[in-house]
């Protein structure tokens, strides 16, 4: 399979899809597969966005895997959402949504191989709302052999540095837990023996190891299967500015290299850039303040495409409650200069034997709720940033950010400053400039709640949510551990947005719509270019990416009964 990026831009597709991630990628190969032709223009040199450095998880209420088990979810995800979402979105997004998703996954499953499983203990995140499921909803997707996409490989945009083991060999999470039992389990050294030695083998001809898992295997199944269907994936391509016909979207005009082109779009163009959380702009118009500084989205996500919708007559959706999909992440710099963004998502905060506290050196959220509603709290109670707290034991034995766990020495995190160490909790308040009595009590009085297995001040382990992301091998309660007296360490977090939810106005068929909110005829907008449907809220793993796919899906459905609409000469 040769790179088409170079010299091969058609002069007219039935569909023009802007942005190679999760949303366009989905939206080509199900246009293809009613029989369009479509061709993706991506502005980066490589392929496939945020989504390609994401879990790759969808969250599918009501999917074929639950209905095999015997589930019926239509009526308690549709309760679950409505307690959740309110009248943040239209009811008939949502509704859109519940409807289109398990068939959009059945869909691209049975006709072009797009594989996924189920998560029975990825549970939902607001456990608090009624309807929500205790797991099922989320689906991951299988393993992909990077090889079958011969050359094209190098060109698929690799996930984050530290993401990766050897600098360049992906696990899934459950092959990490194995991972940390190799010295004492056969089984777990095994299956250390063999993904080793794939990497090493890969590593003889290709720049990391080809066995993709999480986010990077869900774009390059897509992005192969849509190049089976006939797409072509121009990489490197600018967009200028989307022409119009009357009224109507009717192609693009794009800078590849040095040249200009104008691609007719006889069905219409699709907006799938992947909102803006990597503009500096964006985010301080947009989101609240202190507004961040970093983002671990990938670095094309500027708010381009949403530009060229708001210049071709669409609109933005309301202000919503803070307009970002949020990560609290800790940072570093790299010996070459370069930020090193890590997400803390559930391999350390839900974790017994660890806290977070603000300026004043208090708690002030639950720490094993999900990553959004963690920043949520980090900005209702005016702690951005905050400290994570730990001894040197949670370390070892759960990691830290980007230390990992059982890391023989963490003195290079120290030296660099990723990390602040004391070897008392008042020397660490020292040093993170926050009271050390009122630090100290702080956790005295959460050391207590170990003992009764019982969070007094926010709940923190009632949760089936909380407790997955656990010990489950801690009692009394999996959330809960004593922080001990020495050494004990602390890292910054930081609110950062993954993806964000304001975006451009459509109808429930991805439409985009004007000030008047008419539909704008061969405009389609989905993934995170698209105001949310679920008026930013986020209610489980693999949510964006399900409203991406579900929504790319429904816009080449449409394309596909529409009549075809010769470009007129201006």
């Amino acid at each position: 399979m040769k790179d088409n990026s170079e010299n091969t831009l058609p002069g007219s597709a039935d569909l023009v899809i802007l942005g190679s991630g999760a949303a366009g990628l989905a939206v080509a190969l199900t246009a293809s597969l009613e029989g369009l032709s479509c061709v993706v223009l991506e502005h980066d040199s490589k392929i496939g966005g945020t989504s390609a450095r994401s879990s790759g998880t969808v969250w599918v209420p009501d999917n074929r895997f639950m209905r095999a088990e015997g589930m019926s979810d239509a009526g308690p995800a549709a309760e679950y959402l409505d307690a959740l979402v309110g009248d943040r979105a239209p009811a008939k997004l949502q509704q859109a949504y519940l409807a289109n998703a398990p068939q959009m996954q059945a869909d691209l499953e049975d006709r072009a191989g797009i594989t996924f499983r189920p998560y029975p203990a990825a549970a939902d995140y607001r456990q608090d709302m009624p309807g929500a499921a205790p797991g099922w909803r989320a689906l991951e997707p299988l393993p992909f052999d990077g090889r079958e996409l011969d050359e094209d490989f190098e060109h698929l945009a690799a996930p984050l540095p530290e993401h990766m083991v050897f600098g360049g060999m992906m696990v899934t999470r459950a092959e990490a837990a194995r991972l940390l039992r190799v010295d004492r389990s056969i089984s777990a050294m095994l299956t250390a023996v063999g993904l080793v030695a794939r990497f090493l083998y890969d590593r003889l001809k290709w720049s990391r190891g080809t066995r993709l898992v999480i986010g990077n295997a869900l774009v390059a199944r897509l992005w192969l299967t849509c190049r089976k269907q006939g797409v072509q994936v121009v990489r490197n391509a600018e967009t200028l500015r989307l022409l119009r016909d009357g009224g109507r979207v009717s192609g693009v005009e794009c800078r590849i290299g040095g040249d200009v082109h104008k691609v007719e779009a006889r069905r219409g163009v699709v907006l799938a850039g992947g909102g803006f959380p990597s503009s500096a702009e964006w985010r301080q118009r947009e989101l609240p303040a202190p507004v961040a500084e970093y983002s671990p989205a990938a670095p094309g996500a500027t708010g381009r495409t949403i530009e060229l919708g708001l210049e071709a007559g669409a609109v933005l959706g309301p202000d919503g409650l803070d307009n970002a999909q949020w990560f609290p992440s800790s940072v570093m710099t790299r010996k070459d200069g370069s930020t090193a963004i890590w997400p803390h998502i559930i391999l350390d905060r839900a974790k017994p034997g660890a806290i977070a506290v603000d300026e004043t050196g208090k708690r002030f959220v639950n720490e094993a709720v999900s990553y959004h509603e963690f920043v949520r709290g980090m900005y209702r109670a005016d702690a951005v940033p905050c400290w994570m707290i730990c001894d040197r034991r949670f370390v070892r034995k759960y990691g830290l950010g980007l230390i990992r766990p059982r890391a023989p020495s963490i003195r290079r995190y120290v030296r660099n400053g990723y990390i602040v160490e004391g070897q008392t909790l008042s020397e660490l308040a020292s040093k993170i400039g926050v009271p050390g009595e009122a630090l100290a009590a702080t956790v005295a009085r959460f050391n207590r709640f170990t003992e009764t297995g019982r969070d007094e001040d926010f709940g923190r382990g009632e949760t089936i949510y909380d407790r997955n992301n656990g010990d489950v091998s801690h009692t009394p309660n999996p959330s809960l551990g004593v922080i001990g007296r020495g050494p004990v360490y602390a890292v910054k977090l930081l609110p950062t947005p993954l993806g964000t939810s304001r975006g451009l106005l459509t109808d429930e068929r991805a439409r985009a719509l004007d000030a008047n909110g008419a539909a704008i005829a061969g405009l389609y907008v989905c993934g995170n270019d698209m105001q949310s449907s679920l008026g930013g809220e986020y209610p489980g793993a693999g949510a964006q990416l399900g409203q991406a796919m579900t929504f790319g899906w429904l816009a080449a459905k449409d394309a596909a009964s529409a009549k075809e609409h010769p470009r007129e000469e201006t």
